[in-house]
């Protein structure tokens, strides 16, 4: 029978099973819990199933690109996630006062995540592997897709996809867009190419070629400026969420465009239980006994 395991946090753990290489890299704000209640986890499995070989990186030190540099260029793509929550929420109050704990720590402990995680992950990851696929996805990248408030620096911040330098933002529940995402990385499609894929944004400065009948909303610089356009932009891209007959949604930044593709159809019942079936360890990481495990666990 073959070894049910964790999958491979370092470099040692690659050289254990044998692996001069490996597909995808997922790096993570979260503690590495192999449960399918964390993003992290059913990616990796889906991706793993799929026959792809998967290595986690979970809250590497985000002051510089050694955890990065430490486990290696993977061979498609780096996929970013901050986190089962956003990272300015696990790092600060209401009251914008830096939390002392973070349940998705190992410990509780506090401080282990960056503040806008998948662009501080997104980044490092570009200064490691230079010119390597880079997506983000999860709860941090699907809220800030669009242009949108920010609460902690009281301002408008453009979309997360500009910010971060990463080439393809995938929103909602990922099961159908990432592992598309892979499968055209391993045909050898190029990621700038991927523009049709359903459950994706991303950004092009040539609206000739979308692959979706689209509407646009107003710019950064436009919900920057006034809150009218602001609510009409949120309106907008609410009225397109239904997978039946949402088209993509079109805002500009700038000499650019940001490209949110219609939803993607939603996973059947059976494509549902074969997800949350795989051969999930379904507990934290025993590298994080000694450290107090991971609190979040404990609620599932």
């Amino acid at each position: 029978m073959e070894r049910i395991d964790f999958l491979p946090i370092s470099k040692d753990d690659l050289l254990e099973r044998g692996w001069y290489y490996y597909d995808f890299l997922l790096v993570t704000g979260d503690a590495y819990v192999d449960h399918p209640s964390f993003g992290t986890a059913i990616i990796g499995r889906l991706l793993e199933a799929d026959g792809f070989r998967v290595a986690v990186l979970a809250q590497p030190d985000f002051r510089s690109t050694k955890d990065f540099l430490d486990i290696g260029r993977p061979r498609y793509a780096v996929m970013v996630s901050g986190g089962n929550v956003d990272s300015m929420v696990s790092n600060y109050t209401a009251a914008r006062r830096k939390r002392s704990t973070d349940y998705y720590s190992p410990g509780q402990k506090a401080g282990r995540r960056p503040d806008r995680a998948a662009i501080v992950y997104s980044k490092l990851a570009r200064q490691a592997y230079g010119n390597i696929p880079i997506t983000i996805g999860g709860l941090e990248a699907s809220l800030r897709r669009f242009a949108h408030y920010d609460y902690w620096s009281d301002s408008v911040m453009r979309s997360i996809l500009v910010d971060s330098g990463a080439d393809i933002l995938s929103y909602g529940m990922g099961e159908r867009s990432m592992r598309e995402i892979a499968s055209h990385l391993k045909k050898g499609i190029p990621i700038d190419k991927m523009t049709g894929i359903r459950g994706t944004c991303f950004l092009t400065r040539d609206l000739g070629d979308l692959k979706y009948q689209y509407v646009t909303c107003p710019s950064f610089e436009d919900v920057s400026s006034d809150k009218y356009s602001e609510a009409l932009a949120t309106r907008i891209q609410y009225e397109e969420q239904d997978h039946i007959r949402g088209r993509a949604v079109v805002q500009q930044h700038g000499d650019i465009y940001l490209v949110q593709n219609p939803p993607s159809i939603p996973i059947d019942t059976k494509e549902f239980d074969r997800v949350y079936e795989l051969p999930y360890m379904r507990e934290p990481h025993p590298v994080y006994n000694s450290m107090g495990g991971v609190p979040s666990i404990e609620e599932v």
